[in-house]
């Protein structure tokens, strides 16, 4: 005799024997539409008359819902149940539409919240914005499309919700800058530090990444807030904080540039020579470099011609700094329809204040006398030959050294095409120096130093070419003693740039084979007259021409400049005002 199974056993029979009906391929029948007034939606057998689901696609279950509840239809037969079908389907589709329209409006109004609070960040304006903007747009939308009043209306735009969408806004940049450091094959920073109106240091620290495709990558890495000191190391661990948070590895750093602060620039313990520590101890080489904007500034000071720029900026400061002088001076520009309508004064802080303020003082120079002879306070100088041929040429010097300062700015610049443009500049004052020298100078890059001289041909002001030639020479030595880390790197700038230029035996060993097979190769030196310079490195083939492709990755990851410091700090300053000092650093770092 066999023994009955156990409870548990019977159980487990009852389950395995049950149908399942969920994969017996049951399907929606079309007829049931007529039959049933059903339809499916989303895999789902819905009643159009009541809008309930049936769990099962069975007609049993189909038939017995509508006999039970919805019988009195079976009167409708014909074209008349047809009309009925399709007025039932058509009340379902307006409501579905219905819901589709304000789940995509919601969408619509939360895509535009985020949309203004990325301009209200862009354009540093404050949090509270977001009220006033959206007032503005409630105004014009009554006027214009009335019947949108209310999705305008239903757009979030609130202080709170405004600093919200830039965190969040914030972060998704970090995730996917986090992201994109994985692939960097090698990448530089470049820091700079500044104190705010609450009298808080700032460290801004800036990434440039290069992954294995040549694609470049300019980002702020992270805005550190300081509220102790700011020596040397205390900035390293502010840096080594945000290099570690963003998983980057140390041994990818190829250089660190920052401006000449001792914090920054010491020989022990300052923050570039405890960075390039670091990345030996990883097993990777950084090189240290001096801003090119800062150093090309500290050159164009070289030139003091104090005898110049004091009588100048105290003239300056007699007309302006009283309000009723100013205005006279003004009217009296607008009198005698002069060329400008105002002196400029000069800031130090500003990189191209100082060859404003003196060209304007030049075009102005005999107006400004005439109106200094009004107020019993005439300036002599401007009657002294000599001084007027000094003023001419430091304008003119100064011209010059402005243009190479804007060409030295902006964002995404290569080292390689920042030191061309010093190399450059550096020529020139060479062509200076021996158009000066010469028995009779050429004065054809010196306008306004010519106008002087062509103004008193008796008073000999040639015989001063020789001094001012002297004076270029000595800037020239000025840029030479400076840009010496520039200089360092040279041969590497030369390489990078202009491949088929550098001679295979001047070239590190371990590039000289690859570059003699490149020089040989006539379709690739075609490439590279037609191609820019990262188009053509990404085309080398990776397995042929392996060192010469690190080369290039190593200088298009290395900053030129902290210009984008400079940058980012003014908009700090802008955001950060006298009005907004409440503005916490986390929020300051998001913007």
């Amino acid at each position: 005799m066999i023994p009955s199974p156990s409870g548990q056993f019977k159980k487990m029979a009852t389950v395995n024997k049950r149908r399942k009906v969920d994969s017996e391929g049951r399907r929606f029948q079309d007829r049931w539409k007529v039959e049933y007034f059903f339809t499916e939606i989303e895999n789902h057998c819905v009643c159009l008359i009541c809008q309930e689901t049936v769990a099962v696609y069975k007609e049993f279950n189909v038939k017995r819902h509508y006999q039970s509840r919805h019988s009195t239809y079976d009167k409708l037969t014909g074209h008349d149940r047809s009309e009925k079908l399709k007025q039932l389907e058509a009340v379902l589709m307006s409501q579905q539409k219905f819901f589709i329209r304000a789940r995509e409006s919601n969408e619509n109004a939360t895509r535009a919240s985020y949309e203004v609070a990325t301009l209200i960040a862009k354009n540093c304006k404050s949090f509270a914005e977001g009220d006033f903007i959206k007032e503005c747009v409630m105004k014009m939308v009554e006027n214009i499309c009335p019947e949108k009043k209310q999705e305008f209306a239903n757009i979030c735009l609130a202080r709170n919700t405004v600093a919200r969408r830039i965190e969040e806004i914030s972060s998704d940049i970090k995730r996917q800058l986090t992201s994109k450091g994985v692939d960097f094959d090698f990448f530089s920073i470049a820091c700079d530090e500044s104190t705010d109106l609450s009298d808080t240091a700032q460290l801004l620290i800036f990434m440039r990444g290069v992954d294995d495709e040549m694609n470049v990558t300019e980002e702020l890495l992270d805005l550190q807030s300081l509220t102790d000191q700011t020596r040397g190391k205390d900035l390293f661990v502010s840096v080594s904080s945000a290099i570690d948070d963003m998983k980057l590895p140390w041994n990818k750093v190829t250089g660190i540039i920052t401006d000449g602060a001792p914090a920054m620039v010491g020989e022990r313990s300052g923050l570039s020579t405890l960075i390039c520590n670091k990345v030996i101890e990883e097993g990777g080489k950084a090189i240290k470099l001096h801003c090119i904007i800062h150093q090309q500034v500290l050159c164009a000071k070289h030139l003091k011609y104090d005898h110049v720029m004091k009588p100048v900026l105290k003239t300056i400061n007699f007309i302006r700094s009283k309000a009723l002088c100013h205005r006279q001076f003004k009217q009296f520009l607008l009198d005698i329809q002069a060329e400008y309508e105002d002196v400029l004064y000069h800031n130090d802080v500003r990189w191209l204040s100082r060859g404003s303020a003196l060209q304007r003082f030049y075009s102005l120079r005999k107006e400004i006398g005439e109106f200094l002879e009004t107020k019993g306070q005439p300036m002599r100088e401007l009657s002294d030959p000599i001084w007027l041929a000094d003023l001419g040429f430091l304008v003119d010097i100064t011209k010059h050294l402005n243009v190479l300062n804007t060409s030295l700015q902006g964002k995404d610049a290569a080292v390689n095409q920042l030191y061309s443009h010093l190399k450059a500049f550096g020529t020139k004052l060479q062509l200076f120096i021996r158009q000066l020298s010469q028995t009779q100078p050429n004065t054809i890059h010196f306008s306004a130093l010519q106008e002087i001289m062509n103004s008193f041909p008796q008073d000999n002001i040639s015989a001063q070419t020789s001094r001012y030639a002297a004076d270029i020479a000595s800037l020239a030595g000025e840029f030479k003693r400076r840009f010496q880390d520039f200089a360092a790197i040279e041969k590497e700038i030369s390489l990078f740039s202009s491949p088929f230029s550098v001679d295979p035996d001047d070239a590190p060993d371990q590039l000289q084979l690859e570059l003699i097979e490149l020089h040989c190769d006539s379709e690739l030196r075609s490439r590279h007259q037609q191609l820019s310079l990262v188009n053509f490195y990404r085309q080398l083939d990776k397995s042929r021409f392996q060192e010469i492709r690190t080369l290039a990755k190593k200088m298009l990851s290395l900053f030129g400049s902290t210009y984008m410091c400079e940058k980012t700090f003014s908009a700090m300053n802008f955001n950060k005002n006298r009005v907004r000092t409440r503005l916490n650093d986390s929020h300051l770092r998001d913007i």
